[in-house]
């Protein structure tokens, strides 16, 4: 674009508009210099030519020197800069109104023509009754005062004649230059018409590309919330589906095995008494998930957790491997940390009355709270609830834990350092 310029010396004044000062100032040097350029080329052409035609020598040398202004520099003068310039809009109204009048004055003097050749055909082939004429002659032989009588009616007749003339010449000059002022305004607003239609227009195109842009992304916008809840209904149907399919197993499995079997025997790294007595669980104890003490938590999980086999694997003859008793958050995560992604673990929970299921995943370890309210567990938010625990861990093995599908629990985690850290939990001092 710049090459363009400075080759044509020329900028459209819309272009010139869009320009910052910087950007002015720059382009007007680019062009002075292509100037000086020019100027020198030309010279050591004509030296050129002056040296073949072998003429005298003349002093190429020029110097181009610019008007300064006030504050010292070049004098530069921006066309719409200037309080008194016209805008860009009146430049063109007067372009159209220029080239309207001249339009119009040519069609009114083709007129005046045409009227000017009627006329003077109409006229000059008025000539004189021959009857009055002979009459005249007449009365000039007879007598000289009908003579004089005959040349007054003459007379008369003329001046008739050339004021009827003058009325229908400017008759018709009114008629010509009421058809031009017409004419140019008629014009005029045709140009106006022009210049409005192609600016809707452009303003249309505009508006439609928006609009266009616009319903593309509703659209866009449309189709992912209707897959979004097209995919959370699919997943709310399988965890349904999976989780009556799992009830029913439980169920026919419990009424098959009989009665629950007695308490595992004490672990083996540490000397722990188990006592062998029926636990029961107290109807009088009353959960509330706020904070508790490790005291309030370890006679919770005695009282209401260890008659249900809570943390038990499901032929309840020991602790699951992924069984842990109340460890912090930050010992989870070193647990998880060193096994890696798709590990997990559920551990009591060190603040509140349930447990809390620890997953390792490839952005990081992630929480998720179990609410082990009314002898049933299920995710905090969720809406699937589980009769053990040992159902909702085999059911996420299959079912991410959440609807992106990115955590499922896949290897568990279990003890470190050949102790183990739930022994409070079943052991009574």
């Amino acid at each position: 674009m710049l090459q363009q310029i400075l080759t044509d010396m020329f900028i459209e004044p819309e272009l010139l508009a869009e320009l910052n000062e910087d950007q002015k100032q720059t382009l007007f040097f680019k062009m002075r210099e292509e100037q000086v350029r020019r100027w020198k080329e030309r010279d050591a052409q004509q030296v050129k030519e002056e040296v073949g035609s072998k003429r005298p020598k003349k002093d190429p040398a020029k110097s181009v020197s610019w008007m300064k202004a006030s504050d010292g520099d070049d004098w530069v003068w921006v066309m719409g800069d200037h309080p008194e310039d016209k805008s860009y809009d009146q430049i063109c109204d007067g372009i159209m109104a220029q080239r309207a009048a001249l339009q119009a004055q040519k069609e009114a003097e083709e007129l005046r023509a045409k009227k000017e050749a009627e006329l003077e055909k109409r006229f000059s082939a008025v000539h004189l009754d021959p009857e009055l004429v002979l009459a005249a002659k007449e009365v000039e032989l007879r007598e000289e005062e009908a003579r004089q009588a005959a040349a007054k009616e003459q007379l008369r007749l003329k001046e008739e004649l050339k004021k009827k003339e003058e009325a229908e010449r400017c008759k018709a000059e009114e008629e010509v230059r009421g058809l031009e002022e017409a004419r140019a305004q008629q014009i005029y607003m045709d140009l106006k018409d022009v210049q409005k239609s192609r600016q809707h227009q452009d303003k249309e195109d505009k508006e439609d590309k928006a609009w266009q842009e616009t319903l593309r992304k509703s659209k866009v916008a449309d189709q992912r919330r209707l897959s979004i809840a097209k995919q959370t209904r699919e997943d709310y149907r399988r965890r349904s589906v999976k989780a009556l399919e799992q009830g029913r197993v439980s169920s026919v499995t419990k009424a098959l095995g009989g009665e629950k079997p007695a308490l595992p025997p004490k672990p083996k790294p540490r000397n722990l008494t188990v006592t062998s007595d029926v636990i029961t669980q107290k109807p009088g104890v009353r959960r509330t998930p706020s904070c508790s003490s490790p005291e309030r938590i370890i006679q919770w999980f005695r009282d209401e957790q260890l008659p249900l086999r809570a943390g038990f694997q499901r032929d309840q003859s020991r602790i699951a491997t992924w069984f842990h008793g109340i460890i912090s958050r930050q010992e989870a995560e070193d647990l998880l940390s060193e096994k890696g992604p798709g590990y997990f673990l559920i551990r009591v929970s060190e603040r509140i009355l349930g447990y809390v299921l620890s997953h390792c995943s490839q952005e990081g370890c992630k929480h998720f709270l179990i609410d082990a309210t009314d002898n049933c567990y299920m995710l905090l938010g969720d809406q699937l609830s589980f009769s053990s625990l040992v159902e909702l861990v085999e059911y996420h093995e299959v079912e991410a834990l959440t609807p992106s599908g990115g955590e499922q629990l896949l290897h568990a985690c279990g003890q470190s350092g050949g102790t183990v850290d739930y022994a409070d939990l079943f052991t009574r001092v």
